[in-house]
């Protein structure tokens, strides 16, 4: 039976009197692949915000792992990306593996010893463990931030936009380390990105928000949805899909 390790009902949000997020309700089993796609200013990073506790919704309740939000304290159980460019100082004198290890700290008794390694090794970024981070490229940081959110092993990863520094053939590396990590180690991704037709490829589950959960569903579906072709228009459904009937 598979597991829902993740929970949305009935969530709003608002800042300042002007409504974010009316009405999210989903769930997210183990071993899902959700990317969550969607315009500027639709609500996707205040509901990731909202699912870490970062964001307090006006109505609607989250649970992590079958437990209300208000008390889940089992946060190595969950792996954080953020956005890089709004989250991380380039100048900080930290070498990789101090920075990966850094992703240990929740963990009881400090965690696993080999897991910094390992988590270098996933990434394939062993050889860069005593560079300071601020020593290497868009592609690599990212790689570092990534071992240092799965260092845990954590049950469910969730990324806020990853890869909008990164250059075409580094993002595409970047969403197959993903895939492997979902599908190896049956680790559960929520990924949002505005990366559509890669999403599209890599995700089983394609959900578009606009602060309300337009589509939830297989990319595929999607693409093919009448429904969505008289929502969006059949020029901009294209744009999205990347791909022509």
């Amino acid at each position: 039976m598979q597991v829902d390790l993740l929970k949305l009902d009935n969530i709003c949000c608002s800042y300042g009197g002007m409504e974010v997020l009316r009405n999210i309700s989903f769930r997210v089993r183990a071993g899902d692949y959700v990317g969550i796609v969607g315009p500027n200013g639709s609500g996707k990073s205040t509901l990731v915000k909202t699912i870490l506790g970062l964001v307090t919704p006006t109505t609607g309740t989250v649970e992590l792992f079958g437990t209300g939000r208000g008390e889940f304290n089992d946060w190595q159980r969950v792996g954080y990306l953020p956005q890089r460019l709004r989250f991380f100082n380039p100048n900080f004198p930290g070498t990789v593996g101090e920075i990966v290890r850094l992703g240990l700290l929740s963990a009881k008794g400090g965690g696993d010893p080999d897991a910094v390694d390992q988590a270098l090794e996933t990434m394939g970024i062993v050889d860069l463990k005593k560079r300071l981070i601020g020593d290497l490229s868009g592609g690599q940081q990212q790689r570092v931030l990534l071992a240092r959110a799965l260092v845990n092993r954590p049950d469910l990863l969730i990324l806020d936009e990853p890869t909008t520094a990164l250059d075409p053939e580094t993002r595409e590396h970047f969403y197959a380390l993903l895939e492997t990590v979902n599908r190896s180690d049956g680790t559960t991704v929520l990924l949002v990105t505005h990366d559509t037709w890669s999403i599209g490829k890599y995700a089983n589950r394609f959900m578009y928000v606009d602060k309300k959960i337009v589509f939830d569903g297989s990319f595929d579906d999607f693409c093919q949805s009448d429904e969505m072709t008289a929502f969006f228009g059949e020029h901009a459904q294209h744009l999205i899909c990347h791909r022509h009937h």
